[in-house]
């Protein structure tokens, strides 16, 4: 029989919004453990959820009136992988299933090549993998001719499905080329979320000056050659990740010029800055600058700096490419620190384009949390 937890009243209007999640401050005293199954209630609100004895979030809530079983699993798979049908022949790397946002708390699976690499963010939803598992196999087997499914954690990877992949596999984003380390490279092989971002970047290169930061394997870099860019430059902390970047500009044969470069970006940008360095673009991708609410502040302090930093190396008319991909910083507070940065540098700044995810990675509108990367573009006055 289902177990049942009578909540508050308070979270009956929290249970009727749909968002996925119940914090373990808001759960009575209970015998729960991980992985079972149980019926919250607030007032005239039920859900139904899924326990984990680890972390802030106790329970990830779905939206159907038991457990999950094979027949609603495969719907929610299909439902998700219908919403990717738009994505170009050209692009074989990018997210199948989004967590949360596509009704499967926890589950996130990334399509790379002939490859799916599934990754859980709770040891409760492992429960529904085999099923997910044999979805996914079911409905892309044909027109992806899969090789294998693996789950990606700090272990490296396990084979769920069919081989494990070699270790590395060469995808293509809009017909460009990357390598993908599916064993360690960050996520889940690459930042499958910028694709779309990349492309306009892709738009606004041509013979321009670039200098790209936080560049990780070079995406970013890769698509202002593709777009003509004169020359760039790529800044990175991790050597490894600009050995990376060398290889991925290398695929593409383009006639701009490629350096990477092993630095601190924040001291970069100062001596670049000091000794009158100007690039046409700069972009400015950072990883996420904190991992919860108690560190959003120093975060904020970070992109304030960082984006100072930036715009005083933008050259007159030149574009500031600006991300952050830190959730605990919502939009409108980006914009804000953007705005902030460029009164500090002495830069008149004009937004041209914002944008977040690709579109294979929806955002469902109960969880805004789910919206947590920022993408703006401007240029700064002459």
């Amino acid at each position: 029989m289902l177990k049942t937890l009578t909540l508050s009243p308070k979270l009956e209007s929290a249970l009727n919004s749909g968002h996925p999640w119940l914090y373990r401050n808001h759960l009575p005293e209970h015998r729960l453990q991980t992985r079972d199954w149980v019926r919250v209630q607030a007032g005239r609100a039920s859900r139904i959820g899924l326990f984990d004895s680890e972390g802030a979030i106790a329970l990830r809530l779905y939206d159907t009136d038991a457990p999950p079983d094979r027949t609603w699993l495969e719907a929610q798979v299909k439902s998700a992988l219908a919403l990717r049908s738009y994505i170009s022949e050209n692009t074989d790397a990018y997210r199948l299933l989004n967590g949360e946002n596509d009704g499967l708390p926890g589950i996130v699976a990334d399509r790379y090549g002939r490859y799916v690499v599934i990754k859980t963010y709770a040891e409760s939803v492992n429960e529904l993998l085999s099923e997910v598992v044999r979805a996914l196999q079911r409905f892309l087997d044909k027109s992806v001719r899969l090789k294998g499914i693996v789950r990606r954690s700090a272990a490296g990877l396990d084979r769920l499905w069919g081989e494990l992949p070699p270790p590395e596999v060469t995808v293509y984003e809009n017909g460009l080329a990357f390598i993908a380390n599916l064993y360690e490279g960050q996520k889940t092989g690459l930042f499958l979320d910028q694709r779309e971002n990349r492309q306009t970047v892709r738009g606004l290169a041509a013979g321009k000056s670039v200098l790209n930061l936080f560049s990780y394997n070079g995406g970013f870099s890769v698509y202002a050659l593709a777009g003509g860019a004169a020359r760039v430059r790529s800044v990175d902390i991790a050597e490894a990740a600009n050995r990376d970047a060398e290889r991925n500009a290398a695929l593409g044969n383009f006639a701009g010029e490629h350096e990477a470069v092993s630095a601190d970006v924040f001291e970069l940008l100062k001596i670049y800055a000091d000794r009158g360095e100007r690039f046409d673009m700069v972009i400015l991708d950072p990883p996420s600058l904190a991992k919860d609410k108690d560190s959003r502040r120093a975060a904020e302090r970070a992109y304030r700096r960082l984006n100072r930093l930036a715009f005083r190396v933008v050259a007159p008319g030149g574009l500031l490419v600006s991300s952050s991909c830190t959730a605990q910083v919502p939009p409108d507070t980006f914009k804000t620190i953007l705005r902030e940065a460029a009164r500090d540098a002495r830069v008149n700044a004009q937004i041209i384009h914002e944008a977040a995810h690709a579109l294979d990675h929806p955002v469902r509108l109960a969880f805004p949390e789910g919206r947590y990367l920022k993408f703006v573009i401007m240029r700064c006055g002459e």
